[in-house]
């Protein structure tokens, strides 16, 4: 786990230092991230995505990072089911886009994903501590373990106890824009996920993913205070049985993203989005599994140039135990 760490760290500096010989400028665009949890990021949940796509003949490169504190944990006396999601998670991912042709856009998207106690369990109940924010159980808990499990029925079908790191579901995708007209933009995307990634080890789900969605923003500009946009995306996802609790699986999911920011100057814009989701799993009373994710993403982009922009963002589980409940996010693009 501690190894991977540095590859997005040196090509975080790379780019930036290919970036910064000319002047900032920055846009507001949703945040490239979807939920974090162990069993819902080994599928295709595609992020929103810029409503504008890269012009014919250029490219761009994102990396992201996802660093995720899980601590979860249920129990359902009466349809004798329990949960436990305790350790952290990194997902790396290189993304890549093209400008095929004029109003056509390709991509890929390759993510490497790992899993381990980690050692932020002590920083995470201060963190809630010092905010008056509830623990669930996170004090009474070993600190900095690894253990994902799942019993149903008095059966186990879940347990992942052992670090790794390895290459997770490789991702194609297009985009087709709708239109561009001035502050407004829309645009058609699609993905396909497919399983490359060790379900075992929960890199992948073992499905294969398609997703359709739009997404569109609006820019508006203000008189003395640089600018603001609002965003949105939404669409529908269809996935073949996975691996990874294949009997309770559903095969068909939605979701949808919706989101504002300000950029007071050309350096820096402040925003934040909600992100949810419908299940991936059904026949389960726990909220893990069988409630809709709801996600609250704060942050802001910092520009080096017209061309080279990193985002931060700190996410918070609104549906509480359906997402991580604390998941930090970084992503450096550079646009050629």
């Amino acid at each position: 786990m501690k190894k991977n760490r540095l590859l997005p760290v040196l090509a975080f500096g790379c780019l930036v230092f290919l970036g910064a010989d000319e002047a900032p400028a920055v846009e507001i665009t949703p945040f490239y991230t979807q939920n974090q949890s162990p069993l819902v990021q080994i599928f295709g949940l595609p992020a929103a995505g810029n409503a504008v796509i890269a012009a014919s003949g250029r490219a761009e490169v994102t990396i992201a990072q996802d660093m995720a504190s899980n601590y979860a944990k249920s129990i359902d006396v009466a349809t004798r089911e329990g949960i436990l999601l305790d350790g952290e998670s990194e997902r790396t991912t290189v993304a890549l886009r093209y400008g095929a042709a004029q109003g056509v856009e390709v991509g890929l998207d390759v993510p490497l994903i790992g899993h381990g106690g980690g050692i932020s369990d002590g920083f995470i109940e201060g963190w809630h501590d010092f905010f008056g924010l509830p623990q669930g159980g996170r004090k009474e808990a070993p600190r900095n373990r690894l253990l994902y499990s799942y019993e149903k029925d008095g059966v186990e079908r879940l347990r992942v106890d052992d670090s790794s790191f390895g290459i997770g579901d490789v991702r194609l995708s297009a985009a087709y824009q709708i239109y561009g007209n001035g502050p407004g933009a829309a645009t058609l995307r699609t993905s396909l996920k497919i399983p490359t990634g060790s379900s075992a080890k929960l890199h992948g789900s073992g499905s294969t993913d398609l997703a359709i969605w739009i997404t569109g923003s609006r820019d508006n500009a203000l008189e003395k205070w640089g600018h603001w946009t609002i965003f949105g995306a939404a669409g529908g996802m269809a996935m073949t049985d996975g691996k990874v609790l294949k009997e309770q699986q559903n095969n068909l999911v939605g979701f949808g993203t919706i989101g504002i920011g300000w950029s007071p100057a050309d350096v820096i814009a402040f925003k934040t989005q909600l992100s949810a989701h419908t299940p991936f799993y059904g026949d389960s009373s726990l909220p893990e599994l069988g409630d809709s994710a709801v996600q609250l993403i704060m942050g802001g982009t910092i520009a080096f140039s017209p061309t080279t922009f990193l985002d931060i963002g700190v996410s918070e589980d609104l549906a509480v135990y359906t997402s991580p409940d604390v998941a930090l996010h970084l992503a450096l693009t550079r646009r050629f």
